[in-house]
């Protein structure tokens, strides 16, 4: 019997897709990222989140299921104890599951819950803690005049949480070098999350005058009604192209420092000889503004590019051929959850909509999709699905808040309105509830700059991608559990039988209703059987 490979989960949050050095930034110094990507893993370039947030799309890549499917669709519904995830699986299938404490996945108010999903959590010290458990040092600072901006720059703090979960992760491979069970390691990265801030040598290490170019928010036409409002809360108007650029920088140097981080982790796993026997995946939750349509940070139901276009690079163990380089075959992150369990070789438990992207990593012209879908927002008065009342127990962030302003738009029903986006590679489209749709030639217009949605010329790409969302909405509308349940009580089934039963077995007969909950007519069957016998 083959042995399993290890799984290793490399999960850096809101790195976009353009971060890296690869995929044509010529300001990213990503150079492990690259390395993988031209020798031993496929990166795949048209890989896309289903939920531009934290949450919901870590709900959904871990599960295999949309975040319509269950309702995972706000920051505030984790999943509860009926919901296995790829660790649970794993777990059951006599994998050893190590996790850091970077969660956003399981309810926290849930007591053991996390044990169901894994065997060893790495908590960090939080008394060293500040803003979220990102742990850095308070600097002085002058009154800032864009307090939404997130941007800090340069700190001076060496080690930070993320450092120091990384080092616990290689002291745990280590450890386990000798054990005969295969491991699952999870490392979730708070970097590149805002704040922008980093550290030497990563700070210094980008070239200013290399960045790309930003989308700029005047340049646009037909932008969402959210994007809109973002714009005018956070009241970044005269934020200078200097400082666009610099918090650009910030956040490549971030991305750079993830990196550092993933070459450690390899780096020990090669030190142990486990490399060559785990499959490793790197992917991020959604993606990040930072900078484009005079934006920072994200939104909840947009679907820029810059949010929904996210890495996701796949070293499969040895066993596995790869056909190392980059594939622009469509992926989802659904497809995570369901090429982990192919290449495991464990059976999913649930019903799942992922697909293994094990014919990509065979062959990177291959393809699995024909499009992907993302979806975001909330009905008018689902008020448990947006930010602002859950911010201060319902009384809505203060303005102090660095997160107001995404908060505060969410206020605005219409603009928080539900949407979803189906891309085939050539056109995105948004449908949203109140006909405000959004239609893009992402051939013709990367930078979704001009909304094409009620141009004639276009009528007939709006239909067909509506016709496939239906379909894709169709297919993945809920799953069925695979347990059945009984039609009848324990007590309704024994009232049936017991007139047949002979009286020294109803004790028989009780035990076999309790333990195979059977329908009538099997709880008939055994007792007439028992009944027979004993004639």
């Amino acid at each position: 019997m083959m042995k399993k490979p290890h799984i290793i989960i490399l999960n850096p949050d809101e790195m976009r897709w353009d971060s890296m050095g690869h995929s044509g930034n010529p300001a990213a110094q990503t150079p492990y990222l690259d390395y993988l990507a031209r020798e031993e893993a496929v990166s795949f370039g048209r890989a896309y989140c289903q939920n531009p947030v934290c949450v919901p799309s870590r709900c959904s890549f871990f599960t295999g299921l949309y975040p319509h499917t269950r309702g995972h669709r706000t920051m505030q519904y984790l999943l509860h104890e009926d919901e296995p995830t790829l660790f649970s699986e794993l777990k059951d299938a006599g994998y050893y599951v190590w996790m850091n404490a970077r969660n956003d996945l399981l309810a926290g108010q849930i007591p053991g819950l996390e044990k169901r999903h894994a065997d060893e959590i790495f908590y960090y010290d939080r008394t060293e803690s500040q803003n979220g458990g990102n742990q850095r040092k308070k600097r002085e600072k002058e009154e800032n005049p864009y307090p939404y901006s997130h941007f800090e720059g340069l700190t001076e703090e060496k080690e930070d949480k993320d450092w120091r979960d990384t080092k616990a992760a290689c002291n745990f491979i280590r450890k386990c070098s000798e054990a005969e069970k295969p491991i699952c390691l999870f490392l979730g990265w708070l970097n590149p999350h805002p704040p922008y801030q980093v550290e030497e040598p990563y700070f210094s290490a980008i070239d200013r005058n290399m960045i790309p170019p930003r989308i700029k928010y005047e340049e646009t036409e037909g932008k969402s009604r959210m994007i809109h409002r973002l714009h005018e809360l956070a009241g970044m108007d005269k934020y200078s192209e200097e400082q666009w650029r610099e918090m650009r920088a910030v956040y490549l140097a971030q991305c750079s420092k993830v990196d550092a981080m993933i070459r450690m982790v390899c780096e020990t796993l090669k030190e142990v000889g486990m490399y060559d026997d785990s499959a490793i995946f790197i992917l991020s939750d959604h993606g990040d503004f930072c900078g484009d349509y005079g934006l920072p940070e994200k939104a909840q139901n947009t679907f820029e590019d810059c949010l929904t276009r996210v890495p996701l690079l796949i070293k499969p163990h040895k066993e596995v051929p790869v056909d190392a380089g980059i594939s622009m075959g469509l992926a989802e992150l659904v497809d995570f959850y369901a090429t982990v369990m192919d290449l495991s070789g464990v059976e999913p438990a649930h019903d799942h909509f992922g697909r293994s992207l094990r014919p990509i990593l065979l062959d990177r012209s291959a393809s699995v999709r024909d499009y992907v879908c993302c979806e975001g927002g909330r009905l008018p008065g689902e008020n448990q699905c947006d930010e602002w009342h859950a911010s201060n127990k319902g009384k809505g962030p203060s303005k102090e808040d660095p997160y107001w302003p995404k908060k505060t738009a969410q206020l605005d029903a219409q603009a928080h309105e539900k949407g979803t986006m189906i891309f085939d590679g050539k056109y995105k489209y948004v449908h949203r509830m109140s006909g405000n749709d959004e239609l893009y030639d992402l051939e013709l217009d990367p930078g979704e700059k001009t909304n094409l949605f009620g141009r004639k010329t276009f009528s007939c790409h709006v239909m067909r991608l509506r016709e496939w969302m239906l379909d894709w909405y169709q297919r993945t509308c809920d799953t069925v559990p695979r347990a059945y349940d009984s039609r009848v009580t324990e007590e309704g089934i024994w009232t049936v039988v017991r007139n047949m039963c002979p009286p020294d077995m109803e004790e028989t007969v009780r035990a076999y209703i309790r333990k195979e909950s059977p329908g009538i007519v099997d709880a008939v069957m055994y007792t007439l059987g028992l009944t027979r016998k004993n004639q």
